[in-house]
């Protein structure tokens, strides 16, 4: 290798490692319908077989934000990947898709091949979770660019679904019911104020009342919802689906409504997690604000016809109904 670059902070033989520390994890996601193996330069998936009668791709692309910075202040890699994945398919799933491959962008000072496998570990564990195959990805070490224990993640989702199925929201009405998906904790949204509340606390304490560290807590990582989101639409009829990432209840409810209607929410149907309850006290953050940036414990909704909710629960033993579907535009009841 050039050792000319590599004095320039790019270790080319680093990069070799960590592909071949990743494969094992990355072959775990494998469908029948990928064509070829890691190492080409483009990922193949063969469409030929799928039963879709009007097929639809449904792309969705994100990060994981700042909760890296916590990530990067345990040393603890191996749940991250979960984290872009999650926040990647559950938006496509949220209109109706079957997630199909999923591609990868680390972005590093320095090519630590233990901490990528690591990373990449988490992803192939999302992958898994939602049916997403694993079909290619880049690592790129930039000296220079990052801190060299530092770097930055993103992902790329492509899903599927029949044009008929596609979940608008346009059937949504008046009275329909609102069912909740719990969350896992804090998700992957929010921890730029989550990181100015905890700027003074150890991450290795344990809060009064706990059972795990705070940074345990927060590193928890964002649920994916594909299986249940599956189960949904095979024994219900599914109007509307909305994710509750970046903006709470007041940006994300709305976006699966159609105009004119709002819906109202009980905010004592659900047990809200401890997390959140010590951030809002840390903070002396008022209800309004942390459901306009948290998802409080709610990390999908989705909305029924009162007649579906029933299967709904036989489909996902943990959901709860919510709120309802009213004529007045908003978010009411928080």
């Amino acid at each position: 290798m050039s050792q000319s670059y590599k004095k320039a902070g790019v270790d080319v033989e680093a990069g070799y490692e960590a592909v071949e520390r990743m494969k094992k994890h990355v072959a775990r996601t494998m469908r029948p319908e990928v064509l070829g193996g890691l190492g080409s330069f483009a990922g193949l998936f063969d469409l030929s077989g799928m039963s879709y009668e009007q097929p639809v791709l449904v792309t969705g692309t994100d990060g994981v934000g700042t909760k890296l910075k916590l990530a990067f202040e345990m040393d603890q890699h191996d749940t991250i990947g979960v984290d872009v994945v999650a926040m990647c398919v559950n938006d496509i799933v949220a209109q109706g898709a079957d997630p199909l491959l999923f591609l990868d962008y680390i972005a590093c000072g320095k090519n630590d091949p233990a901490r990528i496998e690591q990373i990449v570990k988490g992803i192939s564990d999302g992958c898994e979770q939602s049916g997403a195959a694993l079909v290619g990805g880049e690592t790129a070490e930039m000296p220079g660019m990052y801190e060299a224990d530092e770097y930055d993640l993103a992902g790329f989702v492509v899903g599927m679904a029949d044009k008929e199925q596609i979940i608008t929201g346009s059937e949504i009405k008046e009275g329909d019911v609102l069912v909740g998906l719990p969350s896992s904790g804090v998700h992957s949204n929010g921890f730029s104020l989550v990181r100015k509340l905890i700027a003074d606390l150890d991450l290795d304490t344990v809060p009064a009342g706990w059972t795990r560290t705070l940074g345990d807590v927060l590193l928890t990582p964002t649920r994916i919802y594909v299986p249940e989101i599956q189960a949904l639409k095979k024994n219900t009829t599914i109007k509307g689906i909305a994710h509750i990432t970046g903006g709470g209840f007041y940006e994300n409810l709305p976006r699966t409504l159609p105009e004119g209607l709002g819906c109202e929410i009980d905010i004592d149907s659900w047990q809200v997690p401890e997390v959140f309850r010590f951030l809002q006290e840390k903070g002396s953050i008022s209800n309004e604000e942390m459901f306009g940036v948290f998802n409080m414990g709610i990390g999908m909704v989705v909305v029924l016809d009162p007649s579906d909710v029933n299967a709904a629960f036989g489909a996902c033993d943990d959901a709860v109904v919510i709120g309802k579907v009213t004529n007045e535009e908003g978010v009411q009841g928080i």
